[in-house]
Order: structure tokens, then C-alpha cells, then sequence
């Protein structure tokens, strides 16, 4: 993970949070700023050699989502829990009146109602060439963030180049306190490649579009993560509210996430 020890020279932070650290909706920043959390220097800070996030191709994947190093076992000396703070229960006192979880800060009222999250991989090995075309959604897992483990299903994939791909992984807040943007670089590479699928059949990923009130409208194949709520760069603008009478915020739909463009 980029910036997993901090973004410090020379200090490996245990308590290190700036990964978990939202790009809030205040629409400063600019796309060279919040992609890859440029902002905060995080494409300064690669992992270290030989640090790579593992995709089995067709297989799975687990992760940790948590609000700081402290609460994985990437820490030294981690405290581990069930949930993202590193305890083993969301108290009352954790809890608003609203019902909110705000302890730790995962933005949901329950596991069922919690956002969801996804990965997207470029089959590009540096910051410079990936782009939102060709950073692809591969795998979403709805209600969470919410427990500290979390589980992702990796469809067939092709190879990596020489040097590994770049991953990512997004969250968009849906409810719960203010709207947030969150994304995490990683080095990765893909086990058990899938030696038929050449990376240049992916097709390029689209944007996001809206869809809830007329599916025929909903994005067919490869998409691009969801960017919103900045100052530039953002692939999706929503105003009006769902159906549940809530103003709209985007999410993810995880059919068709990488194929050819010949579908």
C-alpha cells in the first residue's frame, strides 16, 4: 500500500492514518490532487520491495479496512478487532441519536445499509500511465466498510507487465454524516493469470452513469471507479433524490465489471 507507513521520510509510523483520511465534499481539490491521494504526497511513498497485493485470478482476496495501521496487522504491535477501530463491538455510546455509527466512523447505520466498496486494477505498472480508462473495476463487495476483514471475488484476469499493475480501492460514503471520497493506491499483481486474456482485450472503462429510475440506461461492461464530489475530474453528477426519497449518491453495481470490448 502507498503511504501505508506514513508520509513521513525516513519514519515508519505505526500509528499511521493518512490512507484512511477522506477527500471530503468541499470540491478543492483538483484531479491532480486527489488522485491517488497525490494531495498528501502518497505517490511519494510506494510500498516497499517486494510488498505486492496478491489478486488470484477467478479466486479471492482478503483485505483489512481499518482507520489506522495501528488496527491491522501490518502494525508492529497491532491491536485487533473485529471492527475498523481494533474492538470487537460497536457500543452504545458509539452511536448517535440518528442511529449513525461515528465509532469507528464507517458512515452507516448497519452492515446492510453500509455503502460498499470496490477494487479496480490498471494494468499499467506507474502513476504516470494509469488512467481513468484503464484503472477497471474488478470487484465490488457490498456493506462495507464494516468489519475489519473483509473478502473480494476476483474474476478471470490477464498477466501483469514486468514491474506488477496498480490497484485501487474506493469508497464513496452514502450515508451518515458528510459525503467522502476515499482512495488507496496499491502495487499488485495477479497469481494464476489467465494465460488466453490479453490486457489490451480489456475494454477501456466507462464512466458510471446513474440508473436507479431506468435501468436500460445502466453501463454496460468495464466501468470506472466513482469520482465525485471534487473540485475537477469527477465522472458523475447526480442532484435530486432516489426513490427512498434520499438525495442521490452514487454506488457500485458489480455486473459486467471487466470484459471485451467486442461484448
Amino acid at each position: 500500500m502507498y503511504c501505508g507507513k506514513g508520509n513521513e521520510v525516513g519514519v515508519d509510523n505505526n500509528n499511521a492514518n493518512i490512507v484512511s483520511r477522506p477527500m471530503f465534499n468541499a470540491r478543492i481539490l483538483t484531479r491532480r490532487d486527489w488522485w491517488f491521494q497525490h494531495y498528501a504526497g502518497c505517490d511519494q511513498f510506494p510500498p516497499p520491495a517486494g510488498e505486492v497485493l496478491e489478486i488470484p485470478s477467478g479466486g479471492e482476496f482478503t483485505v483489512e479496512l481499518a482507520n489506522n495501521r495501528a488496527f491491522t496487522t501490518r502494525s508492529g504491535h497491532p491491536v485487533l478487532g473485529i471492527y475498523p477501530n481494533g474492538k470487537d463491538e460497536i457500543t452504545s455510546d458509539g452511536i448517535s441519536e440518528e442511529g449513525c455509527i461515528f465509532e469507528p466512523n464507517i458512515h452507516t447505520k448497519s452492515e446492510l445499509e453500509a455503502a460498499g466498496t470496490a477494487f479496480a486494477i490498471s494494468y499499467a505498472n506507474d502513476f504516470e500511465q494509469v488512467t481513468p480508462e484503464n484503472l477497471v473495476v474488478f470487484s465490488v463487495l457490498y456493506h462495507t466498510p464494516y468489519r475489519r476483514l473483509s473478502t473480494y471475488q476476483a474474476p478471470n484476469l490477464p498477466q501483469c507487465p514486468p514491474g506488477g499493475c496498480t490497484c485501487a480501492w474506493g469508497w464513496l460514503t452514502s450515508d451518515c454524516g458528510r459525503p467522502d471520497f476515499y482512495m488507496q493506491a496499491f502495487k499488485c499483481t495477479v497469481t494464476n493469470p489467465d494465460l488466453t486474456i490479453s490486457p489490451t482485450t480489456i475494454s477501456p472503462a466507462q464512466p458510471p452513469v446513474w440508473c436507479e429510475d431506468d435501468l436500460t440506461k445502466c453501463i454496460k461492461g468495464p466501468k470506472q471507479m466513482i469520482y465525485f464530489l471534487q473540485l475537477d475530474g469527477n465522472n458523475v453528477e447526480v442532484d435530486g433524490v432516489d426513490r427512498d426519497g434520499k438525495q442521490k449518491k452514487p454506488g457500485c453495481d458489480a455486473t459486467d465489471l471487466v470484459g471485451s470490448n467486442k461484448k
